[in-house]
């Protein structure tokens, strides 16, 4: 009889760990699946670099606690991730850990030694990255949409900006989640499997109709809205790929763009910000984004320097009696292929 191999074992415990464990015993919804999937690949590739192999020669006995905290560390080195991107990893890998702890015993003390690895401590709140309307406009006006690609673009970024939504959540779309006739809407799956209902303008629609009527027809309702130029579905790396692209070319005509670190959930705070300014209460807009928690909408508030401006405004600034200034004085001042198919 022929002796299994590790990397057969460990091919078998992905595939547990994916179809069974997450999904269906711990229930976790298919977005958190994907954040998984991407963590344990993006491990896989620095071991299988580490070792000089290919991933299909990697054995469990490559995950160590050692092999882990190097991955951790290459996160902030080399990849420049901050502490809660590398936190929200390392809870990933541990909940792998505690997978292979009951799935192979043979490998607890090994399980046991990576759920050891601590959280780091001294994650901040990031100043929240969004764009101002004269950016938004730069950005799409940089869309060359004159060609196909550059139309689908365009439509995805404006839809972005219409319904705030995840960046996962529209690529998800499909063609029968569109109400392109009044009133417009768009159907968006969230996070822990919640779906809510977005409305979009009629020039938001219109892009989405001229998108439809470009592919190629027949198409199945159940199709993605958004393709490449393969016909496979978009993901979020290309779309990270393509925003960074377009954000180039708009920085020759907004430089205030090169001093941000604009990425994909940028748009979405973009819209957050907008419907704050526009006098939305926090509640609708929660329901807006799809935010489990009012908590993660009021975060918004701090975020805009106009509104604090105006706020201050507000407190009774003409007690205040201004001296007379010298003016002088004043102008002083100063698995691979299965787990990508997930």
């Amino acid at each position: 009889m022929k002796p299994r191999s590790y990397s057969d074992e460990l091919g078998r415990s992905l595939v547990r760990f994916f179809q069974d464990y997450l999904p269906t015993l711990r229930g976790m919804s298919r977005h958190t699946i994907h954040s998984y999937r991407d963590t344990l690949l993006l491990l896989l590739r620095f071991l299988s670099a580490k070792r000089h192999c290919g991933i299909e020669r990697l054995d469990l006995a490559a995950i160590t606690a050692e092999s882990v905290g190097q991955f951790l560390a290459s996160l902030e080195r080399d990849r420049h991730n901050g502490i809660a991107t590398r936190n929200a990893r390392l809870a990933a890998i541990h909940t792998f850990a505690r997978f292979l702890a009951t799935e192979r015993p043979e490998h607890l003390a090994a399980s046991q030694a990576i759920l050891g690895i601590p959280f780091k401590r001294g994650a901040r709140s990031a100043p929240i990255e969004y764009l101002e309307q004269d950016e938004v406009e730069a950005l799409l006006n940089a869309i060359d949409r004159t060609t196909a690609t550059g139309r689908r673009d365009y439509a995805l970024f404006s839809l972005m900006f219409n319904t705030g939504a995840r960046v996962q959540e529209v690529l998800d779309l499909r063609l029968c989640d569109l109400r392109l006739q009044r009133p417009c809407q768009v159907r968006l799956p969230g996070k822990g499997n919640k779906v809510r209902t977005c409305p979009i303008w009629p020039q938001t629609a219109r892009l989405l109709r001229r998108l439809v009527d470009e592919r190629q027809h027949p198409l199945d309702v159940t199709e993605e809205l958004f393709v490449n130029s393969r016909g496979e579905k978009l993901t979020r790396f290309g779309v990270h790929y393509l925003l960074r692209k377009h954000l180039i070319a708009a920085e020759a005509v907004v430089p205030t763009l090169r001093e941000k670190r604009i990425h994909p959930h940028s748009l979405r705070h973009t819209t957050a910000l907008s419907l704050l300014k526009a006098g939305v209460d926090f509640a609708t807009i929660s329901q807006w984004l799809g935010h489990a928690s009012l908590d993660t909408t009021m975060r918004y508030a701090r975020a805009d320097i106009d509104m604090k401006r105006q706020a201050l405004l507000q407190v009774f600034p003409d007690i205040l009696t201004t001296a007379p200034t010298d003016r002088r004085t004043f102008e002083r001042l100063p698995i691979i292929d299965w787990l990508k198919r997930l």
